[in-house]
């Protein structure tokens, strides 16, 4: 593991990464999801790819890297973009999975590899939109302590910064860039997804011109049982894509 520092908005960012197979030209950006880190995507698909040189990496505020401010997904994306600068890296492929796919589509590289991304926003339900203004209430009349009775379980231990990024990056919708984006993209997506559902993949399959979408057994994490089955097809398809 290593860490570079990283200035933007006069902040410092500290991101954490690890480099596999650094020896490797093509460079597979891999991004996690909300309240994850570099671990798991590392741990899912390191046996693989064996000819790409993946840098996994920690988005600012999860696992070992810092975040003081509050940010929105463009923000996150550039920070990792200047991050890139720093290591010279290339957007070869980039990998995302859930915010981390958001991310990855702002990045633009030329393949965009989707897993259960975020990006495609879904109308909240009537009981969440009552949590949400019920927290303001509370936090009108001095009475936060009261928050974590209607804060959402992905938010209840974030910092400040974190928790303001939270609010911002849930009501992001990316269909415009989803639509402009002019790569390849591979979706794949867990059928019993309850987090990023199926709808939302078939939303980006219509809005991304070029996209192929795999269905597979499972929920937001299914790609960590199909790891091999899902890197062999983002090696064949890089490798058909060398061919045009």
């Amino acid at each position: 593991m290593a860490v570079k520092s990283i200035q933007y908005k006069q902040h410092t960012f500290d991101i954490s990464y690890e480099i596999i197979n650094p020896h490797e030209k093509v460079d597979l950006i891999v991004l996690h999801g909300w309240g994850s880190n570099k671990g798991l995507m590392k741990r899912s698909f390191e046996p693989y790819m064996s000819g790409f040189r993946h840098i996994y990496i920690d988005l600012p505020g999860f696992g070992n890297s810092t975040c003081s401010i509050a940010l929105d997904s463009y923000d996150v994306a550039r920070v990792i973009e200047l991050f890139m600068i720093h290591i010279n890296a290339s957007k070869d492929i980039i990998l995302g999975h859930s915010f981390g796919g958001k991310v990855a589509l702002i990045l633009d590289p030329k393949m965009l590899i989707l897993v259960a991304s975020a990006g495609i926003y879904i109308p909240k339900s009537l009981l969440v939109q009552l949590k949400i203004k019920a927290t303001k209430v509370f936090n009108f009349f001095g009475l936060s302590k009261f928050r974590s009775l209607f804060v959402a379980e992905d938010a209840k231990a974030l910092s400040k910064p974190m928790y303001e990024t939270f609010k911002t990056v849930v009501n992001e919708d990316m269909s415009r860039e989803f639509s402009e984006y002019k790569g390849k993209a591979l979706l794949f997506w867990g059928d019993g997804d309850s987090a990023t559902p199926l709808s939302s993949a078939e939303k980006i399959k219509r809005l991304v011109k070029d996209s192929i979408l795999e269905i597979y057994e499972g929920d937001h994490y299914f790609f960590m049982q199909n790891a091999q089955n899902i890197s062999q097809k983002i090696e064949s398809t890089f490798l058909s894509s060398l061919e045009h």
